[in-house]
Formats: C-alpha cells, sequence, structure tokens
C-alpha cells in the first residue's frame, strides 16, 4: 500500500520541486527561455525604462560600453536603486542625459551619461573599484580611462575625476559644471538643431574628421538597410554587392564594419543564391524589411546609433546620409592599392548605380563615370577622381539649393578643400576659393586628402587601441560571455537550480529502484499463468 502510495505521490512531488524552482528564475527566463545573455542580464539588473536617457551599464558591459561610444566624455552615476535620494535626483540626472544620449540628443557624441546600480550584487566589485562610498556618486572623464579602470581619491593624477555632490544637485547646477569643463554654453532649454554656432565645423577644424569614422559605420548601416528594405539584391546586382562587399572587408576604416562584412559575405551564397532557379525558390520573406540579413549586423550591435556627428547638418533632413557615404567612400579609396584602383573604380560606380536610391544623383554619378576613358593605374589616379567628382557634385548643387533656399546655412556646398583646410593645395595663394577654376597642386591635394581621410580619420580608433591594451585582464568582458553562451542568474536562483537538480535525480533513482522491484514482484505470477 506504501509503495503504490509512493508511487502515485512521485510526480507531485516533482511536479512541485520544478514550481518551486521556476519561482526562484527572473522573469525574463520565463518569458523567454531561449533569451541570450544580454537579456538575462537586463532582467537581473532590474530592467530599464524606454523612457529613460541614461544607459544603464553593470559589470558585463561597462567596458565595452566605453570602449564603442563615440563621446568624447562619460558620466558615471554610481546609485542604489533602494536609496530615496538616488530616486528623487534620477529626474535631475535624466533632464541633463536628454541632451546628450540618443538618437534625438540635441549635441550628441559629446557626453555619455550612464549610471550603475551598487544594490546589484554583480556590480559590488565594479562599484569598490571606483571607491563608492555614498549614493549617488557621479565621476567624470574620457571614456576609454573608464575601461578597466578605477578611483580611489588619492591619486591627485587620475584622469577620471569625482563630481562633487554640490555641483550634481541638480539638473541646472550639473550642467553648469559641464560647461565650466568644456567651455560650453549648453543649457536646459536647448532644443535639436537651434544652436547652430554649437555644432562642429568642418571647415574650420579639420581634427573633426577623427569623428566621421563613426559616421561611416552609420552610414554602411544605414546603406545595407535600404538595400534590404526595397529589395535591391537580385540576380543581376548581386555580383555588384558583391566586390564592393569584398572592398570594405579589404579597406572598410572601422575594425567592426569589416568583421561584419566578411561575415555576411561568408553565407552570402546561401542567403541568396547566385542560381536564378534557386534565387526564386528560396525568395525571402521581407514582410519585415529585414529579410536574411537581418540577423547580420553589418557593422556590429552598437550600430546604427540613431545619429550622426562629423556628418551632422544643422536641419533634419540635410548633410547625414549623403555625406556619410561619400566619406565612406573616400576612406576607401585611400587605402587601396595601386593595382586594385580600377576595380575599385569600377565597383563603386556599379555600386552607387544599381544601389542609390536617388535616382537624379545615382544617374549623375554614373555619368560622370562613364565619361573615364583611361582605365587607373594608381591609387593616386582613383583618389583624385573621386576628390573631382564631389566637386563637381557639389558645384552643380550649390546653384540649386541657393535658388531654392534647401542648402544648409551652417554648411553650404562649396569646392574642397578649403584654404582653411590645406592652403598648400592652392597654387596661387591669392585666388579666390569661390573661382570656377582653381589652379590646384594636385601633388599636395593628394597628400593631404590620403592623409585626411587616412590616418586622421582613425586616429581615434588608434587611441582607443592604446587603452585598450592597458585594460587590466580581471575585467570581465561582454564578448567572452556570450561566446560561452553562459546565462548568468542570481546566486538565489542558481542554488534553487542546483539543489532542485540532486532532489530530482534522487527521486528519479528512486523511482527507477521502485519500478524493477514492482517488475521483479510480479514475475512469477505471469510464469504461472503462461
Amino acid at each position: 500500500m506504501s509503495s503504490a502510495l509512493n508511487l502515485k505521490t512521485t510526480p507531485f512531488l516533482l511536479y512541485l520541486i520544478i514550481i518551486l524552482t521556476l519561482s526562484f528564475l527572473p522573469p525574463a527566463l520565463l518569458i523567454n527561455p531561449t533569451a541570450g545573455s544580454r537579456s538575462l542580464l537586463r532582467a537581473i539588473s532590474g530592467g530599464s525604462d524606454q523612457s529613460d536617457f541614461a544607459v544603464d551599464l553593470n559589470v558585463t558591459n561597462f567596458d565595452q560600453v566605453f570602449k564603442d561610444t563615440p563621446a568624447s566624455y562619460a558620466i558615471v552615476e554610481f546609485f542604489a536603486h533602494w536609496c530615496p535620494a538616488c530616486r528623487n535626483y534620477k529626474p535631475q540626472y535624466e533632464k541633463v542625459a536628454k541632451l546628450f544620449n540618443g538618437a534625438n540628443a540635441v549635441h550628441p557624441g559629446v557626453i555619455l551619461m550612464t549610471r550603475v546600480d551598487c544594490a546589484n550584487k554583480i556590480n559590488t566589485k565594479l562599484c569598490d573599484k571606483f571607491s563608492v562610498t555614498h549614493y549617488p556618486a557621479l565621476y567624470w572623464g574620457a571614456p576609454p580611462k573608464f575601461v578597466g579602470g578605477g578611483w580611489n581619491g588619492k591619486n591627485e593624477k587620475s584622469e577620471i575625476r569625482s563630481i562633487a555632490v554640490e555641483d550634481a544637485r541638480t539638473a541646472d547646477r550639473l550642467l553648469k559644471w559641464i560647461n565650466t569643463q568644456l567651455g560650453s554654453s549648453y543649457s536646459l532649454e536647448d532644443e535639436k538643431f537651434e544652436n547652430d554656432h554649437l555644432l562642429h565645423s568642418n571647415v574650420s577644424d579639420p581634427a573633426q574628421i577623427a569623428r566621421a569614422v563613426y559616421d561611416v559605420e552609420e552610414a554602411t548601416s544605414f546603406a545595407f538597410d535600404l538595400i534590404v528594405e526595397h529589395k535591391m539584391i537580385k540576380p543581376d546586382t548581386r555580383a555588384t554587392l558583391i566586390k564592393f562587399m569584398q572592398l570594405m572587408v579589404a579597406h572598410h576604416p572601422s575594425r567592426r564594419c569589416r568583421r561584419g562584412t566578411a561575415d555576411i559575405l561568408v553565407n552570402f551564397d546561401d542567403l541568396y543564391p547566385s542560381n536564378k532557379w534557386l534565387a526564386d525558390k528560396h525568395e525571402p520573406d521581407n514582410s519585415t524589411g529585414h529579410g536574411p540579413l537581418g540577423k547580420f549586423d553589418v557593422c556590429g550591435k552598437e550600430v546604427p546609433r540613431g545619429y550622426w556627428m562629423f556628418c551632422r547638418g544643422s536641419k533634419n533632413e540635410t548633410r547625414g546620409f549623403s555625406c556619410g557615404l561619400w566619406v565612406l567612400l573616400h576612406s576607401l579609396s585611400v587605402r587601396v592599392e595601386d593595382g586594385e584602383s580600377q576595380m575599385a573604380f569600377t565597383t563603386t560606380c556599379d555600386f552607387i548605380h544599381q544601389f542609390f536610391i536617388c535616382e537624379e544623383c545615382r544617374q549623375h554619378f554614373y555619368d560622370m563615370c562613364s565619361r573615364v576613358s583611361t582605365p587607373f593605374s594608381t591609387t593616386r589616379d582613383f583618389v583624385l577622381w573621386l576628390w573631382t567628382s564631389h566637386n563637381e557634385v557639389n558645384t552643380r548643387l550649390k546653384k540649386i539649393e541657393e535658388s531654392q533656399k534647401t542648402g544648409d546655412p551652417k554648411f553650404p556646398k562649396t569646392i574642397w578643400p578649403t584654404k582653411h583646410l590645406c592652403p598648400s593645395c592652392y597654387k596661387d595663394p591669392n585666388q579666390n576659393e569661390e573661382s570656377s577654376s582653381i589652379d590646384w597642386d594636385r601633388d599636395e591635394v593628394y597628400k593631404f586628402i590620403t592623409g585626411y581621410y587616412g590616418n586622421m580619420l582613425v586616429s581615434l580608433y588608434k587611441e582607443k587601441d592604446k587603452q585598450h591594451v592597458l585594460m587590466k585582464s580581471s575585467a570581465v568582458s561582454e564578448e567572452v560571455l556570450q561566446s560561452t553562451n553562459a546565462l548568468v542568474v542570481p546566486a538565489g536562483a542558481a542554488l534553487a537550480i542546483a539543489v532542485a537538480s540532486c532532489l530530482f535525480g534522487a527521486l528519479a533513482c528512486f523511482w527507477r529502484s521502485r519500478q524493477k522491484n514492482r517488475k521483479y514482484f510480479h514475475k512469477p505470477q505471469l510464469l504461472k499463468i503462461v
């Protein structure tokens, strides 16, 4: 009787244990059991409100975010979610973060505003590294300085600074402190594109091209999105796209774009078969607008960011993608070898003609390509042709924009480079820049362009690479977590899972043994019946 009772109650006990185990798990696991480590980490850290502008960080993504940000400066707020003062301070911090963070930021790419919840146990060591003794605590510095870094208050030469409580108590005070550090005049009342004088001008400051590497990534991602959304990959266009991707894998100025493009190339034949019958048979379901390329990030998971930096216009509809695409083409041109110059030229012409969705623009570009009668044999030939073509486009658009008042008042179309950027490019120093027949020193122009779109463009990346070499080996990397496909769960949940596993195993063994005994007990009776 007792054996029968035990056997009947065993499934109930197993069911009870499973229910108790699940009760310890975070909601993200129950809603989406296949969620990746990033989703789990967000759930563990308490989730995030979509209306927040400050970026929530934890120990797993802290270093990676500061590696990848295009911002020149960063602020980290260390807080505890249970702290009443922190909850009251959040609206003040958000007012400032709204100016600098997100796709609709008034001043994007200047300051990355972040926060870390020290009440979350996985962040304990991270908060200890920054000697957090009160909440909220704010720290200021260049993003690379936070990578693998810390603060103890004793090192006077530290490039990470603590912001005094009184200087950050309200949004007005914090912004005043920021303006003091930067010599800026930001205001909480600033609106997007309102303060043209705050925009960085690539006409007067040649160093601004270093920020354009992020716009090259943005333009690359944007271009691929357009190609996929408009279903432009067809049997007669796929070869051109493959050649352009090969060009990007070899010469794109962004390492993560080279890596992402290579991933697409490896899988391209499976995604878009070359055989027309197979292509028709496997026509991708593009109802979502993403198609088979939707699972690939051509320039990494951080891109697109949703805003422009070097290519940002003073109006919503100016510059942006077209500027970023020109920078991409120039940056590719200066990186090809002499023997690749003709291939790079034809590939660029075909890519713009087949994939640039502005009909008039791509036709005009193709006309310029068609006028070239002699094949290019050197990088210099290709670089100078693209430069000449860009100036031809600017001259044409300038007349239209001036007559129709559609140009950007902050960035009017002009002949490039200006005297301010490259005085040696002009043979006659007194020649008017607006002249239709400038006497260029083409050797100096070539030297300037290769430096401008070459080393200067990637100078921020090189500086970050130097900082990354100094990272402490003990820093936790999100990429390592992803590569191992490990799930990070709270200690309580892990303990519950371990205990449940042991109990489940013991009960399973017990149940199997009872089943064996039961069969052995009835065996003689079966023999008698036979």
